[in-house]
């Protein structure tokens, strides 16, 4: 197996599309015509990860954290990131960072929270817009089945939890082709009526290029006419942040005791206690204050996050309360998540879980 396959199968699940206009995602070190000897799945890939990868005998690092985040000017090992760098390549080892594209999705970091709180009744928090494209296409009657079935195949035609969405309506095409054409119906040179079938189908965008293949391919035109159009709808499979319930509410203090035993915690800081009954609880991997006001709107309980600041925590407003339990507490479970989807696609394929600890805050 190569490195490109693994890739594949990473950018399916949390596609690159979906990370943030200032992160890094993807394969930082290697070639992804490597084949690869075995992988391990990290939050942070620094220098002791990658010593640790050539170890145990992997030549691909799967990082949480884009170890080259900003731009790299010279290399000459002067910082923790140009040593990490310059000993992934003299081992050569391949690095790739699967970051805020996991972070926005509902199956990811968050949702990894989610999992270790119970949380039921799941959506994303902060959906995000124009991920969602529309397909028209027009295609003789008869072959209009065969062409939604590969729509569909393709990954056309979600909605939600429902599965095979498409609208058709029928009308008539006309088409002139050259004396060089092989029309499927007509005659080259004289203008042809079709009864057509318009299809309507809606995909994320980063199932575009699968979608046009597919459709050429199952479509019996030799040039086949269709368009797409960027949709403004949100799209509620992604997006940054959560929202879920406890299957049964609790007090404030024993949310905070919850807290504790499920992101294994020495400290939680937060702002003030409210009274209030605890159900409704939103989440976010990392530094999240950005969605606080999000989460007010949700009338949550509780916003689990991190790397809060001081006057943040005024943001509450008394309305919830907000809990930082840091950073690598937060994404700590990721690294299962990452682990848990590549030994699901590849069962019998090498894939192992850092034994390092790379978190670089401690508590006295």
């Amino acid at each position: 197996m190569n490195i490109a396959e693994i890739i594949a199968a990473l950018e399916v699940w949390a596609p690159p599309s979906l990370q943030e206009s200032y992160d890094n995602c993807g394969l930082l070190t290697g070639m992804p015509g490597w084949n690869c000897t075995g992988i391990l799945c990290t939050l942070d890939a620094t220098e002791e990860v990658i010593l640790e990868a050539a170890a145990k005998g992997c030549n691909l690092v799967v990082a949480h954290h884009p170890i080259i985040f900003g731009g790299l000017k010279k290399i000459n090992g002067s910082g923790y990131v140009e040593r990490t760098v310059i000993t992934a390549i003299k081992k050569d080892i391949a690095i790739y960072a699967i970051h805020t594209n996991l972070d926005n999705v509902l199956h990811g970091v968050s949702g990894r929270m989610a999992d270790r709180l119970g949380l039921v009744n799941r959506y994303i928090l902060n959906p995000m817009q124009k991920q969602l494209k529309k397909l028209y296409t027009f295609v003789p009657e008869a072959h209009a089945a065969a062409v939604r079935d590969a729509l569909f195949a393709a990954g056309a035609g979600k909605i939600g939890d429902y599965s095979e969405c498409s609208f058709s309506a029928a009308g008539s095409g006309t088409f002139r082709g050259s004396e060089n054409t092989h029309p499927f119906v007509g005659e080259p040179g004289k203008r042809h009526v079709e009864p057509e079938t318009k299809v309507e189908v809606i995909f994320p965008l980063w199932l575009e290029p699968g979608i046009i293949k597919a459709l050429i391919q199952a479509h019996p035109y030799e040039e086949v006419a269709y368009d797409i159009i960027t949709l403004d709808n949100t799209f509620d499979r992604t997006g940054s942040g959560l929202v879920g319930e406890l299957t049964d509410e609790m007090t404030e203090t024993a949310f905070l005791d919850l807290l504790k035993t499920a992101f294994e915690l020495k400290i939680i800081r937060h702002s003030s206690l409210t009274g209030q009954k605890v159900r409704k609880i939103a989440l976010c991997g990392g530094a999240g204050s950005f969605l606080i006001s999000k989460a007010l709107r949700q009338n949550v309980q509780f916003f689990v996050t991190a790397d809060m600041k001081y006057h943040e925590f005024f943001d509450a407003e008394g309305k919830m309360v907000i809990a930082d339990i840091g950073h690598f507490e937060s994404e700590q479970f990721t690294i299962d998540l990452i682990f848990d989807h590549l030994t699901t696609k590849f069962p019998t394929f090498a894939v192992q879980k850092t034994a390092i600890v790379t978190n670089p805050v401690h508590y006295y």
